[in-house]
């Protein structure tokens, strides 16, 4: 905790924000001090995105006041928070995928040179030194779209800190990183801390958030239920507070694993750098794939689903040989696909819930071109009493969906369309604690009723604990299969970025 005789930097007073038939915020009060790295915790919907979104001048409060080194100030717009020296991170990235990484980074605030040109050069350099302090090994000529999910995250924050902001919020900024990537952040967000940076950070990983900061805020519907010193709290004691009750096993894990193999890969090869890929998945087996950003671990994944062109290899289900050259031929053949990012890959926010699911299998819900809105209705309704999926009504669109929600939306897409193999990846990433034991209570009904899961995930603690067999991979290839009761995180980081020992 920050000592009291040191101003607060930013003061959010009694912040009240109420949107049509949610109260978002609800009297908050968090003081912001330099030096400090202050961490935000709360299930999806608790309001810690909004109060960032209020801080950085992208909403406005209804109630309560903004203060800056005692005065009071109103933040009309994210220019004027910039101004302030107020530096965000947010979930949803705000990147332009047709620009390099330089670009980004430098984008609304280019260098230029003495005659008014542009400096690209200078851009370059400088994106390249903010990346190497990140320990982010990217090139800066590289275009956005081009880069991965976590690569794209580390891309946002270092634009962010290009700002040399006194303030910086981050949102959620290590989902998409691996252990790697994450050290390398918390070691830098350390150093701007010793710099009388302050930090407000939030992030569903309770062990990485209680090792960093040094005070604690959690929110519950919108209220401040606790702030205080996080070394005297356990994860919990936390978890209690955050979700109102105790969740006594974090990884419910089941072994529902048989001897019959589901799937088979025979020295599968990728247009996309998979290199001589060959495992076996069983019917109700978890198997794992571990290994750090740009290891390879999706574009195995992308192989198996007719995302990206096999250029040599077999694949067999139930041991019948499938060429899937499509993901239509995928689903076919029974294999489905929870992408990374499943805001821009999973889901159509334009819809509800219904069609969402449906669209994987419209056929079950067709009669001579024509779909059947009533059958459709009925089988959402049956997914959400089965998954317990929290809608509000079934106009709601999935858009307004939690994080939880929108992730059971996506696996009752291929529940629907009776898919036998189930890839996950990253499953949990930025959903909080307890629509992640939701989700494994999910994998755990999966295998029991014989489907197989793939589980893509860079939560070493996760991967080890619901997979049954953990596959490491290090450029493009599996170097070797364990099983997970074996594998500890410093084999897994170890196995997946160097030769083994």
């Amino acid at each position: 905790m920050a000592p009291e005789q040191i101003q607060p930097l930013w003061e959010l007073d009694n912040i009240t924000k109420i949107y049509p038939g949610v109260r978002a915020n609800d009297g908050v009060s968090i003081a912001l001090y330099p030096g400090e790295i202050h961490g935000l915790l709360g299930e999806n919907g608790s309001g810690k995105s909004t109060l960032i979104k209020i801080l950085s001048g992208v909403h406005q409060p209804d109630n309560g006041c903004i203060r800056y080194l005692g005065k009071e100030v109103r933040l009309e717009s994210p220019t004027a928070a910039r101004q302030k020296g107020v530096a965000t991170v947010f979930q949803e990235f705000s990147l332009v995928p047709t620009l390099t990484v330089a670009e980004n980074i430098f984008l609304g605030r280019p260098l230029s040179r003495a005659s008014g040109l542009l400096d690209w050069k200078r851009m370059r350099r400088e994106a390249a030194d903010i990346l190497s302090k990140l320990e982010i090994k990217i090139d800066p000529a590289r275009l956005v779209g081009d880069l991965s999910v976590a690569e794209q995250q580390l891309v946002e924050i270092a634009k962010s800190i290009q700002l040399d902001a006194k303030m910086l919020s981050l949102d959620e900024p290590t989902t998409a990183l691996g252990e790697q990537e994450i050290t390398a952040l918390h070691a830098l967000l350390r150093r701007m801390k010793s710099r009388g940076v302050a930090i407000l950070y939030i992030s569903h990983r309770l062990d990485e958030v209680v090792a960093l900061v040094d005070t604690l805020t959690i929110l519950k519907d919108g209220k401040v239920v606790s702030s205080r010193d996080p070394s005297s709290l356990q994860i919990n004691s936390i978890v209690r507070q955050m979700v109102g009750r105790d969740i006594k096993q974090h990884y419910p894990k089941e072994h529902n694993a048989n001897d019959k193999v589901l799937l088979e890969a025979r020295g599968l090869s990728s247009t996309a750098g998979v290199h001589d890929v060959s495992f076996q998945l069983r019917r109700g087996e978890v198997f794992g794939l571990g290994g750090v950003i740009g290891s390879g671990r999706t574009e195995i994944a992308r192989a198996l689903f007719g995302l990206d062109r096999l250029r040599a290899g077999e694949i067999f289900m139930n041991g019948k040989q499938i060429s899937p050259r499509s993901p239509r031929e995928a689903i076919n053949a029974g294999i489905a696909f929870l992408p990374e990012n499943r805001k821009a890959d999973g889901l159509f926010f334009n819809f509800t819930g219904a069609p969402n699911i449906s669209s994987a299998a419209l056929k079950r819900l067709s009669a001579f071109g024509l779909l059947h809105k009533r059958r459709e209705g009925q089988m959402f309704r049956d997914y959400v009493d089965d998954l317990q999926i929290a809608v509000s009504s079934a106009e709601q669109l999935v858009l307004y969906l939690s994080g939880g929600n929108q992730q059971k939306v996506v696996i009752a897409r291929w529940l629907f369309a009776n898919s036998t193999v189930l890839i996950l990846d990253e499953p949990t990433q930025g959903i909080d604690i307890a629509a992640k034991v939701a989700v494994y209570q999910l994998i755990n009904q999966l295998t029991a009723e014989g489907r197989a899961v793939i589980l893509i995930s860079s939560d070493h603690n996760e991967l080890i604990a619901m997979s049954d067999r953990i596959g490491i991979v290090r450029n493009g290839s599996i170097v070797e299969i364990r099983d997970a009761q074996t594998v500890d995180r410093t084999h897994l980081v170890r196995a997946s970025t160097r030769e083994l020992a």
